[in-house]
Formats: structure tokens, C-alpha cells, sequence
């Protein structure tokens, strides 16, 4: 029993017996906080449930024929992905002053209630201290680290611009897809008119005994052919209009339409302009920049990091002269100042800091050279296949498609007089189809190209002439507008009708 009057063993007893408490209390904490987090999370896949209000609407005044500039528009104001960004660009934001922000300071208070278990001194017995200290690291840090992280939120800024050139990319070149697949049904239908009159024609030659019952059925397997292309052109043109509206944040169901007739593109022939261009104002290359500042900034955190960081403190105990064991007790209370700093020793540590920063700044450089030097050759590769494309639409356009219309016009004329047998005819209608359908392609993916060639450049193409030829080869005239042919009687009535490549 002795052993329990000592105010040592009943302090060990209360202590025993807090901490059973407070290991009880943490018990139910974590499982207050459990059951928290299982509920919430069911709240939140609650939410995350599809249900018909939270689909993305029909809107109907994207209905009809629209301008691609009106849905660029529609996008950039509705593209949640670029919504993402630009929230990220705002949360990086955020960490600056944070960075450029001391840490909170501590405050401590003790109280000393179990008599005669308190201090002593020769001031009197200690009843209470209260201690207020603040960590202050070395002057530069906290500038360095706030710079550091405006960095981040450049390339953030920068990945924003990115992701908005790619959105525009998108919207234009699912646009053009979905021009061209309109205009291929337009030619399939008007050619498939033209065969049913073919078919007409053969019907009746086959009836006054001049040929076989042979040239009917082709033309009849040939127009059923173009029904089973068609059938093939409008599923593909549902599955480009439902990808265009994922990018307009709009329901799949929306009547998306293109203008019938767009403007003819120009092809501009400043290569090196074009380069300078796209290593200037590329975001991607703006964000590997902010990397780079980054990086240097961790390398001048790596290098203050040899210098301490200190913490000062102020201490007030208050005295008491009842129970003090001193018979000179005054009972004055204490003050005290106080100063810690660390002590940077470990030198092998703090420089493998530093080289560790060294070396990422370095491979945060080439990664740049890496990204530029790919920036120039998606220009150059791109702006070939611009060339390529624009020569390819106007050899069709101006010189391939007429002489193939005047040659389907001869074989029907000399057909109809039985010059040629039905075979003839049925491979010239075939290859007018094939230059018109032909010729759409290219002329769409002409525009497709450019709008890739946008995104490297990190902004328009800059308008100029049609691309300068080589010096022995005549410089072509440029592609004026495209005016819709006219379905006159006979085989140029055939229009532009065919199957895509």
C-alpha cells in the first residue's frame, strides 16, 4: 500500500488510464470517420449515376446548316475538358501564395495541477506556461519556392491554350469528315439517278431486241449497289455527327448539319515563316519553357537548402510562492526569448539534392529541343501534304472530272447507237463517280490538314497564295469558289455521286 501514497504511482495510474481512454476514443473516432467515408462515397456514386437530366441536351438551334466557326465558338464556350483546364489553370493559381506564406505559428500551454508534482525554481513554484514560437526559413526560400509554383500555373495557362487548340482541331476536322460524307451522299444520289436512267435506257433497247438481257441487270445490280453504298455513307455520316457532338458537349441526337458549299482554302507558300511561327507561339512549347523555370527554381531551392531555417520562440511561465519550496521565493513570472535553427550537415544529402535538380532542369531542356524539333517537322509535314492535296483538288476539280463527264457523255451517245456494249459505258459512269468522290476527299482533307497545321502553329495559318511551285513548273491559279453543277438531262447530270475511298 505504500506504493500507492506515492503521487509518482498514482500520476503512472491516471496516465494508464487516459491513454486507455483516449485509445477507446480513437477506436471510435475511426469508426465515426469510417462509417463517414462509406456513406459519402454511396452519396456520390448516387450522384454519379446517368440519369436522363444530366445528359448533355438536343439543342435546336444547332439544328441546319452551321458555319465551323460558329461551332469552334460553341465549343470553346462548352467543351468540359476545357472546362477542366481552365479550373486546373485556377487551382495552381491558388498554390502561389500559399508558397510565398510562413507556416502557421504553434502556440503551446501547460498547466501543472498535480501538486507537489509541479516545477521548482528559486523564483517559486511553476503553476502554468504558455510558449509562441514561428518557423522562419532562410530569406530567399519562400520566393523561390512562390516563383516555382507560378511556373506551375503557367503551364497550366499553357496547357489551357493547348487544350483549347485541340478542341478547335477537333470540332473542324470532324466538321470537314462531315462535309465530305454529305456531299458523297448528294453524288451517290444523283448518280444513282443517273444509272436508274441508264437502266431506263437499256430497258428499252432490250425490248426492241438490240441487246441482251444482260445490260439490264447490270444496270440493276449497279443501282443496288449504290443503295447498299448509300446505306454505308449515312452510317458513317451518324457516327461523324454524333463524335462532333461529343466535342460540342451537346446530346449525339443533335441534327448537326454543315453548309453546303464551303469557301475554297489557300495554301500559304512562307515555309519558313510558318516555322517561326509554330516554335513562337506552340503552347506546348510555352508549357516545356515554364518547366524549365521550374526546374531552375528547384535547383535554387536545392542550393538554399545548405542554409538553415530558423524558429523563434517567446516563453511565459507564471510563478507562484504558495507550496514553493524556496524560502526566497518572489513568485515573479518568467520570460524567456529563444532562437532554433537546423544545422546542415549531412552534406552528401543536400548536394545529391542539388544534382538531382540539376539533372531534371537539363532533361526538362532537351525535352524542349526534343518538342521543338518535332514542332518543325509536323510543319513541314503537314505543309507538304497541303500542297499535295491542293495540286490533287485542282487537277481533278479543273482538268480530270470534265473530260471524264465528256467522256461518259460520248459512251452514252455511241451506247445508244450500239458503238459500245453496256460494259463500256458502265466503266466511264464508274470513273466519273470515282474522280468526283475522289475529289471531295481531297478537298476535305485539305481543310482537315490545315486545321492539324492550326494546332502546330498555335494559332491561324497565316493567309497567302497558293503554294510556289517548282521553277520549271508554271505557277497554278488559285481555286476559286466551288459552284454546285447543274443535273442537266444526259450522263453530266450524274453530278458527283460515288463511294468514299
Amino acid at each position: 500500500m505504500e506504493r500507492f501514497r506515492n503521487p509518482a504511482c498514482w500520476s503512472a495510474l491516471c496516465l494508464a488510464a487516459l491513454l486507455a481512454a483516449g485509445c477507446r476514443n480513437a477506436r471510435q473516432i475511426r469508426d465515426a470517420e469510417y462509417l463517414d467515408v462509406v456513406q459519402q462515397t454511396a452519396r456520390a456514386a448516387e450522384l454519379a449515376t446517368p440519369a436522363a437530366a444530366s445528359l448533355p441536351p438536343v439543342l435546336q438551334d444547332l439544328s441546319g446548316p452551321q458555319p465551323v466557326e460558329m461551332l469552334v465558338d460553341y465549343a470553346l464556350l462548352q467543351n468540359p475538358e476545357i472546362h477542366a483546364a481552365r479550373k486546373r489553370v485556377d487551382a495552381l493559381g491558388n498554390r502561389v501564395p500559399q508558397a510565398a506564406s510562413l507556416a502557421d505559428p504553434t502556440v503551446e500551454a501547460m498547466g501543472f495541477p498535480f501538486y507537489p508534482a509541479v516545477p521548482q525554481t528559486a523564483a517559486g513554484r511553476t503553476t502554468a506556461k504558455l510558449a509562441a514560437a514561428q518557423q522562419v526559413p532562410w530569406p530567399g526560400k519562400l520566393g523561390t519556392r512562390a516563383q516555382a509554383a507560378e511556373a506551375e500555373t503557367d503551364m497550366a495557362r499553357a496547357d489551357l491554350a493547348a487544350k483549347e487548340l485541340e478542341v478547335v482541331d477537333r470540332v473542324k476536322r470532324a466538321y470537314y469528315e462531315l462535309y465530305f460524307l454529305q456531299q458523297a451522299i448528294r453524288i451517290t444520289e444523283e448518280d444513282r439517278r443517273l444509272m436508274e436512267e441508264m437502266a431506263e435506257i437499256a430497258q428499252v433497247r432490250y425490248r426492241t431486241g438490240v441487246v441482251g438481257q444482260e445490260d439490264v441487270l447490270r444496270a440493276q445490280v449497279e443501282v443496288s449497289n449504290l443503295a447498299n453504298e448509300l446505306i454505308q455513307l449515312r452510317q458513317q455520316e451518324t457516327s461523324t455527327r454524333a463524335r462532333l457532338a461529343q466535342v460540342l458537349h451537346v446530346s449525339p441526337d443533335t441534327p448537326i448539319q454543315t453548309l453546303k458549299q464551303l469557301p475554297a482554302e489557300q495554301v500559304p507558300h512562307d515555309l519558313e515563316r510558318l516555322y517561326e511561327q509554330a516554335v513562337t507561339a506552340r503552347p506546348e512549347l510555352h508549357a516545356q519553357l515554364a518547366a524549365i523555370r521550374r526546374d531552375r527554381h528547384a535547383v535554387e531551392l536545392a542550393r538554399l537548402a545548405y542554409l538553415p531555417d530558423f524558429r523563434f520562440s517567446v516563453d511565459w511561465a507564471e510563478m507562484s510562492t504558495a507550496g514553493a519550496l524556496a524560502p526566497s521565493a518572489d513568485g515573479i513570472d518568467d520570460v524567456g526569448l529563444g532562437m532554433m535553427f537546423n544545422v546542415p550537415i549531412y552534406r552528401k544529402r543536400l548536394d545529391a539534392g542539388v544534382r538531382e535538380a540539376e539533372a531534371q532542369t537539363v532533361a526538362s531542356a532537351r525535352q524542349y529541343d526534343a518538342l521543338r524539333d518535332r514542332t518543325v517537322e509536323e510543319v513541314k509535314d503537314l505543309y507538304a501534304q497541303a500542297v499535295a492535296q491542293y495540286e490533287m483538288a485542282r487537277l481533278l476539280r479543273d482538268d480530270i472530272i470534265p473530260k471524264a463527264e465528256q467522256t461518259l457523255e460520248v459512251s452514252r451517245s455511241a451506247y445508244q447507237v450500239g458503238n459500245i456494249d453496256f460494259l463500256q459505258l458502265i466503266d466511264s459512269w464508274r470513273q466519273l463517280l470515282r474522280f468526283q468522290i475522289a475529289y471531295q476527299r481531297t478537298d476535305s482533307q485539305l481543310r482537315q490538314t490545315l486545321a492539324m497545321l492550326e494546332r502546330v502553329l498555335g494559332g491561324e495559318v497565316p493567309a497567302a497564295a497558293a503554294p510556289a511551285p517548282p521553277e520549271d513548273v508554271p505557277m497554278p491559279p488559285p481555286l476559286p469558289p466551288e459552284k454546285p453543277s447543274p443535273t442537266p438531262p444526259g450522263p453530266k447530270g450524274a453530278g458527283e455521286g460515288g463511294r468514299p475511298n
